[in-house]
């Protein structure tokens, strides 16, 4: 049995604007690809024997973004574990394998960070294949990723000798992300992989060199899974029992100390999508390895990446540049300098600035709002209340709002009277009051809404009541 482990934290810093922390880009669906990253990294397994159905650990602000794109592959019996906050990649997996171990102990993992791009599915199915039955056997499986080019940004795996009767290494060392020399040796030697993060073994073998190399990182897990609690789709690790466990890779946790390790050479079109010269990479090009994505015009432009997404954008005379345009904001890098722009990211993490956290587009568990204007005293909003949905009871202690409604039929709550309002009709929301929105219909709903106040930020929303368990 293969239980596949799909590791969906991070924010994608290098990817911004496009990627943020209320939607990074394990959940967006870049240029040239049908599915998200996340719904990508599921789908591709299709055709693997005894493959039972998912863990994802994810955070809990992503929670319903990934039980929505689970529900959309019709992968109802998944397991979402989410972490109270992240605490890297060997706790992750110690959680997902102590809830797989709890039911099936010897099942394999196949572990997986859910934003990488496989152009050779079959070349990575039948690498885990291979690596199923040295899995079962007890070795811990990585993946390495036959290099093309001498990468800085990549860790690598140095392989060792050749396993008897299969087509896997021992694995000799792991080494971090070399100089570009360095990198040039390695390519030249064909001793060394890229390192995935990809890996394979049993949910018992995990744990027992987990509990062998990092005991204090076993014991934390283990008493954090202990406090495991059901909540609707979703299963929750309590805060304060996962607090002590320190925050450690599988690489340094584990990998690089047990002696089961076992990596096999992966030749797959692999990418990281780690920024956005890889998405340049692997988008389709002009005859001047210009990609171009939206509504752009440019003259006399070569080896650039530019991506539209409200606007039009028009470039001239350039070589190798990066420009990604959204409604609230712009980015313009060297394409060999992408890396930097997690740089831009922190900058704005630092001045508290809303443009690292959400777009101008909102996805909630109910539906979606849009901000179209913002101002001192007031906001207006776009929002979609999809059928059978329906916000928070709530209450705002700094704002008024008026409601108008353009598409579907609202059911409105508002100090314990309710009533329809339909398409073109309106109603004021008082300060102070006690409200909700809800759709009992089969088509959304969609309403203006115009906050008038002297803060209209989003933490002036106290909830009484939530069918999502977001109440206070």
């Amino acid at each position: 049995m293969i239980v596949p482990v799909v590791l969906a934290g991070g924010v994608g810093s290098r990817l911004w604007p496009i990627s943020r922390a209320s939607l990074p880009k394990q959940f967006i669906s870049f240029p040239g690809q049908s599915r998200t990253l996340f719904q990508s990294t599921l789908s591709r397994l299709t055709g693997l024997e005894q493959l039972l159905e998912p863990v994802v650990v994810c955070n809990e602000e992503h929670r319903f973004l990934v039980a929505e794109q689970l529900r959309q592959l019709k992968l109802k019996d998944s397991t979402i574990l989410l972490e109270p906050f992240g605490r890297n990649t060997a706790p992750a997996v110690a959680l997902a394998a102590l809830s797989v171990a709890s039911q099936h102990p010897q099942a394999v993992l196949l572990v997986l960070p859910a934003d990488h791009i496989i152009g050779n599915t079959s070349a990575l199915l039948g690498a885990i294949e291979k690596g199923g039955v040295l899995a079962s056997k007890g070795s811990l499986v990585t993946f390495g990723i036959v290099p093309d080019a001498p990468e800085t940004g990549y860790g690598y795996i140095h392989r060792g000798d050749a396993l008897p009767d299969s087509e896997a290494f021992k694995v000799a060392e792991f080494v971090e992300k070399p100089s570009l020399n360095t990198a040039k040796d390695y390519i030249k030697s064909g001793n060394y992989l890229w390192n995935s993060g990809m890996f394979m073994f049993r949910a018992d073998a995990y744990l027992d060199e987990l509990q062998r190399h990092a005991p204090d990182i076993f014991t934390s897990c283990e008493q954090a899974f202990k406090t495991l609690s059901a909540d609707a789709d979703f299963q929750r690790i309590d805060e304060q029992a996962f607090q002590s466990c320190r925050s450690d890779s599988i690489d340094y946790a584990v990998m690089e100390k047990t002696t089961a390790a076992a990596v096999i050479p992966l030749d797959a079109q692999w990418n990281d999508l780690g920024a956005w010269e890889s998405v340049w990479e692997v988008a389709e090009k002009d005859d001047n390895s210009n990609a171009l994505v939206g509504d752009v015009l440019i003259h006399n432009m070569t080896n650039s990446y530019i991506q539209a997404d409200s606007r039009l954008v028009a470039a001239v005379g350039l070589d190798n540049v990066v420009i990604v345009e959204t409604p609230d904001a712009v980015l313009v890098a060297a394409k060999d300098k992408v890396q930097q722009v997690k740089q831009i990211v922190e900058q704005l993490q630092a001045g508290k600035r809303s443009e690292s956290e959400k777009h101008t587009l909102v996805y909630r568990p109910w539906g979606s709002y849009e901000c179209l204007a913002q101002a001192e005293g007031y906001q207006l909003k776009h929002i979609i209340v999809n059928p059978g949905a329906s916000l928070s009871l709530q209450m705002h202690h700094h704002r008024a709002e008026y409601w108008t409604v353009l598409k579907g039929e609202a059911l409105v709550h508002c100090d314990g009277r309710d009533f329809i309002l339909s398409p073109k009709e309106s109603t004021f929301i008082p300060q102070l009051s006690k409200h909700r929105l809800s759709n009992t219909g089969d088509v959304p709903v969609e309403i203006i809404e115009v906050q008038l106040g002297d803060y209209v930020g989003e933490d002036d929303i106290v909830r009484l009541e939530d069918i999502y368990g977001r109440a206070k």
